[in-house]
């Protein structure tokens, strides 16, 4: 069975602003595949409203509608249908190519702005969207002391898949920002790439850039982030209350939103479970919905995927284990309800800890089994300190195990405000809860 290049994946713009627009994959499957489509549709700045997903184990077909996380993102259409040819089987080759310098596999490069602090460097519109459509942005981020939207847009327009980013302010008001990355169009080893890349970020960030360097990165290793046993404690800990998992920093309505239903059912198919969802939408839900399926190494036969007016999700699945099984084994059944509700309900954790004399804002994800961690948290993060008017002295990424996994954490050291003290326990909630808000979309 084979299907026209053209066909693997078709893309209906939608024609009018607020209307879905239509993403169809039609290619063979692979265990995981829906999760990987899911994370590339997030990367670029989109969210999943209606889906669609049939396979009959060797070739599947998706449909996914899909709406703007942000009126003010430019997505960039035609990359987006290359990242997912990329991921596709039949397609899994780079989508772009230096047939004459062709670059090694995943080449690192450190990516090194200097320029001079000023209030809305961070976390600008222009720069976020200006480096998603260059790169494939896992983490887009740059900072300086003031977090605002600029450069964290041109990172997400320009495609950058960021890997470790360590931002601060000098004493003298300069700010130096390293970023780890790596290049979705590996084109990045070129002079063309790189000078493309710096005069875009220059044009955004104007006079305040005093320069631009982009080289490759030897020997580069993931920094891993040494949190402090009582922070990590509180960070990663979850306990289940009245069947649902509650953390102390949730605010009340907030928990009111934070419930989820998962029944399983292997009574209407004779060969696969039906997993039914019931939950308040959110940023990101099927993807953490299909990472969690991915990660236990469950199959999905079909599925459907349901928003409606009131900001509920409803998402029936018919699935099997890699054997080709039902689930129907109890406990299997109940680890996999467990798990499934607590992906979805604390997808990430958030928190404000001391780091010595310094307040720093912790926010960490899991890490999917593949080692991708969670697109657009950088994102969504500044742009929720910005609304707050808090702002950031350094930040840093890394990464963080425990006893069951590997978490993705971000460490923001952030300058006090007198609209908020950071020593005051309600605008440290405050900060948290907006945090939260932002990354769920709630």
């Amino acid at each position: 069975m084979g299907v026209a290049s053209d066909d693997v994946v078709v893309i209906e713009v939608a024609k009018r602003a607020g209307e879905p627009s239509v993403v169809t994959v039609n290619c063979p499957d692979q265990t995981g595949l829906g999760c990987d489509i899911c994370r590339v549709i997030l990367e670029f700045g989109l969210c999943i409203t209606r889906g669609d997903v049939s396979t009959d184990g060797r070739w599947c077909y998706v449909v996914f509608w899909v709406v703007k996380l942000s009126a003010s993102m430019n997505i960039q259409w035609e990359n987006l249908k290359n990242r997912l040819m990329s991921i596709c089987p039949s397609c899994s080759i780079p989508f772009y190519f230096d047939l004459v310098n062709p670059p090694t596999s995943a080449q690192v490069y450190l990516l090194k702005l200097f320029s001079v602090d000023r209030k809305g460097l961070l976390h600008g519109n222009n720069i976020f969207e200006l480096l998603v459509s260059f790169l494939s942005l896992e983490i887009g981020l740059l900072i300086g002391a003031k977090c605002d939207a600029d450069v964290t847009q041109v990172l997400c327009e320009l495609e950058l898949l960021i890997h470790w980013v360590k931002v601060s302010t000098t004493p003298d008001g300069r700010v130096v920002d390293l970023f780890f990355i790596t290049d979705g169009m590996e084109l990045l080893h070129t002079k063309e790439r790189q000078d493309e890349t710096c005069e875009r970020l220059i044009a955004v960030l104007g006079e305040s850039v005093n320069r631009c360097e982009i080289q490759l990165a030897e020997d580069f290793q993931q920094g891993v982030s040494s949190l402090p046993p009582v922070a990590a404690e509180e960070l990663f800990s979850l306990e289940l209350c009245d069947g649902e998992f509650c953390s102390q920093a949730l605010s009340p309505d907030m928990k009111r939103l934070k419930k989820a239903n998962v029944n399983i059912d292997n009574s209407l198919s004779p060969s696969h479970t039906l997993l039914q969802i019931q939950c308040v939408d959110q940023k990101g839900l099927l993807y953490d919905i299909m990472r969690t399926l991915k990660d236990c190494d469950i199959q999905i036969a079909y599925g459907r995927f349901l928003s409606d007016m009131k900001g509920s999700r409803e998402v029936d699945l018919f699935i099997q284990q890699t054997d080709g099984k039902k689930i129907v084994d109890r406990v299997k059944q109940d680890i996999l309800s467990s798990r499934l509700r607590l992906e979805m309900l604390h997808p990430m954790r958030v928190m404000i800890a001391n780091r010595g004399p310094d307040i720093e804002l912790l926010v960490a994800n899991p890490v999917e089994m593949s080692g991708k961690g969670r697109p657009l948290v950088f994102y969504h993060v500044t742009l929720a300190l910005k609304l707050l008017g808090i702002c950031i002295f350094s930040a840093e990424i890394g990464r963080h195990r425990t006893s069951e996994r590997q978490w993705e954490v971000y460490r923001f050291l952030l300058d006090d405000s007198l609209e908020l003290p950071l020593a005051n326990s309600q605008s440290r909630s405050r900060i948290v809860d907006t945090v939260r808000r932002t990354l769920m979309g709630f």
